[in-house]
């Protein structure tokens, strides 16, 4: 019979990354730190607001939403039966270990949504200033006021 606890365990690591606590060498207990990403997705104007709670669901603490018009020529909108091309750009800022479970996510719910397809994909950061700002980028807040205390 298979053991079916170490494919829950695994199934809720996904899930739920663990931030892997370290010691110092001055017996200072730290963080160890995800790096982050910004996660590029381009859908429908009117599917901006159910995409961008959704990506929200993945520890995203700060998305930027921006309004654009495709630019296919007419005769190829006509050909891929594209009714609008009013489309919304969503620039999230997500940890490393979210971002490919947020890209499967989306790439489902592209597939599945009526009129829900886009486009997304992950830049990586090079750096951030500022241990408070990684701090809230990364989702990491709570974890780092715990160890401090």
């Amino acid at each position: 019979m298979a053991d079916f606890g170490k494919y829950v365990s695994k199934a809720s690591e996904k899930l739920n990354p663990v931030r892997r606590i370290t010691t110092s060498a001055k017996g200072h207990s730290r963080v160890s730190m995800n790096k982050l990403m910004v996660m590029v997705t381009i859908v429908n104007r009117r599917k901006a607001d159910f995409y961008m709670d959704y990506i929200q669901s993945f520890g995203v603490n700060m998305q930027i939403l921006c309004f654009g018009k495709g630019t296919a020529p007419q005769e190829i909108v006509m050909a891929l039966g594209l009714i609008d091309s009013d489309r919304a750009i969503i620039f999230s800022v997500i940890g490393e270990d979210n971002a490919k479970l947020a890209l499967e996510g989306l790439e489902e719910k592209f597939l599945t949504i009526p009129g829900g397809r886009g486009v997304a994909y992950t830049v990586p950061m090079a750096s951030v200033i500022g241990k408070s700002i990684f701090n809230f980028l990364s989702d990491n807040r709570n974890q780092v006021r715990r160890n401090e205390k």
